[in-house]
């Protein structure tokens, strides 16, 4: 499944570290937006430094009403550890499933070895799902290297929500 610009984004539920859950694409703590990170896994080193610096501009989009939850396919464990080891305060979901990341249509790996992680992981992607509840902007990759920068993400949606910017990319060109 491919997801597209302007599309509903899916009601995905996965468990929070720390308890409860998080549905995926519906905001909390009073935001109107949700940003939703999907990161690889504790064995990603490009994760890590990624999920540091959106967790230290968290404030950049929670001041433009935008609620921030990050994802990744790794269990329990491994994400209390990407969690302590980089003193993360993000909204932290774990063990989005196969079936999950196909319905986000989302790249998926195998691992290269046991010492890499040991399950299939999901690609990262980024989706900032709007009011509406649809996809506003969407990022997905297939490789680790290619991931939107944040400073220029928080200052789009900025400038998208002040200007009531549409939905852009919704068809393919003529």
């Amino acid at each position: 499944m491919t997801l597209t610009a302007g599309s509903a984004f899916p009601s995905i539920e996965v468990a929070k570290l720390g308890g409860g859950s998080l549905t995926l694409g519906v905001p909390q703590n009073g935001h109107d937006w949700q940003l939703v990170v999907v990161y690889r896994g504790l064995h990603c080193p490009i994760c890590k430094k990624y999920l540091a610096e959106l967790d230290g501009m968290t404030s950049e989009f929670t001041d433009q009403g935008v609620d921030v939850v990050v994802v990744s396919g790794d269990p329990q464990d491994k994400a209390q550890a990407m969690t302590e080891e980089k003193d993360l305060s993000l909204a932290m979901g774990y063990d989005l499933s196969i079936a999950q990341m196909r319905q986000l249509g989302l790249y998926i790996s195998d691992p290269r070895s046991p010492k890499e992680t040991d399950r299939p992981f999901a690609e990262p992607a980024v989706f900032v799902v709007n009011g509406q509840g649809n996809i506003q902007i969407l990022d997905v990759s297939n490789a680790p290297f290619a991931r939107p920068d944040l400073q220029s993400l928080a200052n789009g949606i900025k400038f998208v929500r002040a200007n009531d910017y549409p939905v852009r990319g919704t068809h393919q060109a003529a």
